[in-house]
């Protein structure tokens, strides 16, 4: 009787000790839900990331396709590898061997041995160094001029005519959603070919 009084005196006071594994198991509960918030959470912060991953990588399938079948259509005999080489030489110009290999991210070996296959089929001069006899500046012929702007040519128009199926609204997504890509992997963006003149009506 008098246990229930002295329960009865105090509803505000003191924690008997028999109630402290109450309040310490609330404290355990709070920190529980807290964790699994932040574990799902990050699952799904996760599930984001593997779906954009997936997505790029399909895309990057599609655009390796695309150069293959345009190689296969102007010249089957050029790998994708010789093809960047070529790209490569095509927009900066005359350059050193270990230039190029530092652009293409190879060492200047393998760089080398592309460039002997490159020459050997004419696409490619290998000339001295005015400043400095003992290096070797590399240049695209006349050929290998004409043969990147073919298959570039080649891949701009397959690219165009997938493009095109897109409704408008879902080109300007794909636009910004490329660029911030490319700007996340400091990649310079490819400005974009003028619009072709319009047709001349007919008389």
């Amino acid at each position: 009787m008098g246990n229930e009084e002295d329960r009865a005196r105090r509803p505000g006071g003191p924690a008997a000790p028999g109630d402290e594994p109450a309040q310490h198991g609330g404290e355990d509960l709070d920190r529980d839900v807290d964790r699994d918030v932040d574990r799902d959470v990050d699952q799904d912060l996760d599930q984001d990331v593997e779906e954009v991953i997936a997505a790029v990588l399909t895309a990057s399938r599609l655009l390796v396709a695309i150069s293959a079948r345009a190689l296969a259509r102007i010249e089957p005999s050029l790998t994708l590898p010789q093809l960047r080489t070529l790209v490569v030489l095509d927009s900066q110009g005359p350059v050193k061997l270990a230039a190029l290999a530092a652009a293409l991210g190879v060492n200047p070996s393998t760089a080398m041995r592309m460039v002997d296959r490159l020459a050997a089929a004419g696409s490619v001069t290998r000339k001295a160094n005015p400043g400095n006899r003992r290096e070797v500046v590399l240049e695209l012929t006349a050929e290998g001029r004409e043969l990147v702007a073919q298959v570039l040519a080649d891949r701009h128009a397959e690219i165009a005519a997938i493009v095109a199926r897109l409704p408008a609204g879902q080109r300007a997504g794909l636009v910004h959603s490329l660029h911030a890509l490319a700007a996340a992997a400091d990649a310079p963006p490819v400005p974009p070919r003028p619009a072709p003149p319009p047709e001349p009506a007919a008389p």
